[in-house]
């Protein structure tokens, strides 16, 4: 057996709806946000889970809930799973900060891996306290099937470290829409990518939703 890890992004939110900076923030998932988390379960409740891992913002949370619930496993709350710090950029969209924080932004775009958002994170910064959560799992477990909940930056920051992109490019190299789920094997040759944000879990409606 090999250890797998599934790489669940939280369900919808109005930030995510708006396509609007949500790091920081904690909203709460929207009523389709929580549909997203209620079919992932749904779909996935009868595989062997060994462990579930979440971020504890309150969208993370509720999107693991369902599958915890459904296979009685508790879930494991770590902060290296949140979602990057947007600092002042938080809740406002692309064209307000693109306007406010013009010379930021384009240094932001061009290289995030070591350009934060004013007052915020790198993904250097990032990569290091998430990474050390999957390093932990790693450790904690040699096979099984654990699922990993946290946000859109940090999971493709997360696997661009694991697959050796460069993680100044997570932006345009990975999509990951609402809701998504990602599987990385852990073999013989190192991480796997098998499956990159797939949403057959959800509905037709569910996916063809506007936002990110």
């Amino acid at each position: 057996m090999v250890l797998t890890l599934y790489f669940l992004r939280h369900g919808q939110t109005t930030y995510s709806r708006a396509n609007a900076f949500c790091g920081s923030l904690d909203p709460e998932l929207t009523e389709d946000g929580t549909e997203m988390a209620e079919g992932f379960a749904e779909a996935y409740k009868s595989k062997p889970w060994t462990a579930i891992y979440s971020s504890p913002m309150k969208r993370t949370i509720a999107t693991a809930s369902p599958l915890a619930t459904a296979v009685g496993l508790p879930l494991n709350l770590r902060d290296g799973l949140k979602e990057i710090n947007y600092g002042e950029w938080e809740g406002k969209s692309v064209a307000e900060v693109g306007a406010a924080y013009h010379d930021e932004y384009l240094r932001w775009t061009a290289d995030p891996a070591w350009n934060p958002p004013t007052g915020g994170e790198s993904a250097v910064v990032i990569a290091t306290r998430a990474l050390a959560v999957i390093e932990e799992i790693k450790h904690t477990f040699s096979d099984g099937n654990v699922l990993v909940v946290a946000h859109k930056a940090t999971i493709r920051i997360i696997l661009c470290g694991l697959l050796g992109i460069d993680v100044g490019r997570f932006r345009f190299r990975l999509g990951m829409p609402v809701g998504a789920v990602s599987v990385v094997e852990f073999g013989t040759h190192g991480p796997l990518l098998t499956s990159l944000a797939d949403r057959m879990h959800q509905s037709e409606r569910l996916r063809s939703l506007p936002g990110t």
